[in-house]
């Protein structure tokens, strides 16, 4: 009987031993898979800050989808860096200028609506999202030693987290497509792009406040947008194969090789002290209108939500959220949710592609740089 006791006795610590074993294991595979994103941009990612910084209320029938109400999100359901922050089991971001509710376990979505690298067309544009960001780390350093009593704990983002987080950049589509909407030549346009440039390359230089993990986007083909071709005055031969303004989208494939570059540069620059993931959003999206079929939509250039019908269903002051505005019944036939911005089902498709790195140089997974 004490033998078989004993025999009990020493399986049971040895089961205790193992469990200690694989738990000391797993903690440490369970820190580094947390993964923390700071998000700058502008109306492609904002997930509220329009609607928090400037009291701007977007009409139903934005957010009809998922969330069920307007949540200042430019869609009628999620946003693309929604469905990547679901892929990395990461709470959807929450935007610093909202003062109720916020979370920010895994981080701050600082981009607004109408930012710009270089244009000034809202008052957060790219300088003053890093700026706030800058503001947030440093007040989060001060309130830390003070404990959970001064700082909500979820919301308490350490060192170590701040230098591991990944900071990704969407901005620059307002500075080449707004002064074309203006009459600018492409040309004048085309010039004034390594001044943009060198906005963005300051905003990475949060290189020097510890950021380590950048993750650029480049800029989408803005000539397809059934907004462009409903407000340009065409003919035939300004319009490319899939019937996007070439011009237009000339102008951005300008810009992102120069973005493209500078990603190049600064990876040279900053050796193997940081790593610089450039994705082609421009490719991606190109790629939803000319093989929109293949994805199951049957409206490439023509807004879900919008108001004059084929073949772009928009018109000036008459936009989606406006009286009387209806939106189609079945928004994952279109491309386009209000002739700007993609609907739900696009950002769906576009997040899958951005998390593939088919379309990212190096080929570097997003999901692999959230290990730490």
């Amino acid at each position: 009987m004490a033998s078989e006791t004993a025999t009990r006795n020493l399986a049971l610590l040895q089961a205790r031993a193992a469990f200690v074993v694989l738990l000391i294991l797993y903690l440490p595979s369970a820190a580094n898979s947390k993964c923390i994103l700071f998000n700058f941009g502008d109306s492609n990612s904002d997930t509220g800050g329009m609607m928090a910084g400037l009291g701007f209320y977007l009409n139903p029938p934005a957010g009809r989808l998922f969330f069920h109400r307007s949540t200042g999100r430019f869609c009628d359901g999620r946003l693309y860096i929604d469905f990547i922050c679901e892929r990395l089991k990461m709470s959807l971001l929450s935007h610093y200028l909202e003062s109720s509710g916020s979370d920010f376990t895994h981080g701050v979505n600082f981009a607004v609506a109408g930012a710009a690298a270089e244009l000034t067309i809202t008052p957060f544009p790219l300088s003053t999202q890093v700026l706030q960001f800058l503001h947030f780390k440093n007040r989060t350093r001060e309130l830390r030693p003070r404990g959970t009593s001064s700082i909500l704990s979820w919301s308490m983002i350490t060192e170590e987290e701040f230098t591991e987080a990944i900071y990704s950049i969407d901005i620059g589509q307002n500075d080449v497509s707004y002064p074309l909407s203006l009459n600018m030549t492409t040309a004048d346009v085309i010039q004034n792009i390594p001044t943009i440039l060198s906005k963005i390359r300051a905003a990475i230089l949060l290189h020097q406040n510890g950021a380590r993990k950048f993750w650029i986007y480049n800029t989408g083909p803005f000539g397809c947008l059934p907004q462009k071709l409903a407000l340009q005055k065409k003919n035939d031969s300004r319009l490319d194969q899939q019937g996007c303004l070439a011009d237009f989208n000339n102008v951005a494939q300008v810009f992102n090789a120069g973005l493209g570059e500078l990603c190049d540069q600064l990876r040279s620059e900053f050796k193997n002290d940081a790593t610089i993931v450039y994705t082609d959003m421009y490719a991606i999206k190109y790629d939803l209108v000319a093989n929109h079929a293949k994805y199951g939509f049957d409206y490439p250039l023509m807004a879900c939500c919008g108001y004059g019908g084929p073949p772009y269903n928009y018109r000036y002051r008459m936009t989606c959220g406006e009286p009387n505005i209806t939106a189609c019944a079945d928004g994952s036939r279109y491309i386009s949710w209000d002739g700007v911005h993609n609907t739900e089902a696009a950002n769906h498709i576009i997040a899958s592609k951005v998390l593939s790195a088919k379309y990212s140089r190096p080929q570097i997974k997003l999901k692999d740089l959230c290990r730490g």
